[in-house]
């Protein structure tokens, strides 16, 4: 899943065979053109509502973004998560995984919004943390400090459906490509 940082990196997702990815950083202003251009390129995006700047965490701007086409919003927040859901948003819920206590935390609020997707922060944690994680039943994907395709195969083997980057080098790689996964 291509992590898109800015409305001229989404503008290149774009053009890519890669078919996932989540908006961040695109100003307000820009965010309805941006959303339309990944829909008209037929790609899924999920708006990063924590990365959105002008854009509140409040019913109104879920409201707002179904109304521009947004498929799908990402955050921290539960309560935006479980919102969100209620009103037909597909749903990814961010975990920063920092200490135990910590991870505790985060999957009691995960298990509570039920989330379609959770992404963890940063990858190199799942190797600690994999059976709690998978013990959600939710789908989980790696992101944070993914460097190159050797992380990508790692977090394949520790049970992620995939991986969130930045790395537009990384956007093309496929399961079925990788070595050992």
């Amino acid at each position: 899943m291509a992590s898109l940082v800015g409305v001229e990196m989404a503008d290149r997702f774009t053009t890519t065979s890669t078919p996932l990815g989540i908006l961040a950083s695109v100003p307000l202003g820009e965010l309805e053109a941006t959303v339309r251009r990944t829909l008209a390129a037929g790609k899924i995006v999920f708006v990063n509502m924590d990365s959105t700047p002008g854009l509140g965490h409040d019913p109104g701007a879920l409201a707002y973004l179904k109304g521009i086409g947004a498929i799908g919003i990402c955050s921290t927040r539960a309560a935006i998560i479980e919102r969100a859901g209620s009103l037909g948003l597909l749903t990814m819920q961010k975990v920063f995984v920092t200490d135990r206590s910590n991870l505790h935390r985060s999957l009691q609020g995960v298990a509570r919004s039920r989330p379609d997707l959770v992404q963890l922060m940063p990858a190199v944690v799942l190797r600690y943390v994999e059976q709690q994680v998978r013990d959600l039943g939710v789908p989980y994907l790696a992101a944070g400090f993914v460097q190159g395709e050797a992380d990508v195969v790692e977090a394949l083997r520790h049970g992620a459906a995939g991986v969130c980057t930045s790395d537009q080098a990384l956007w093309e790689l496929r399961r079925s490509a990788l070595r050992a996964s």
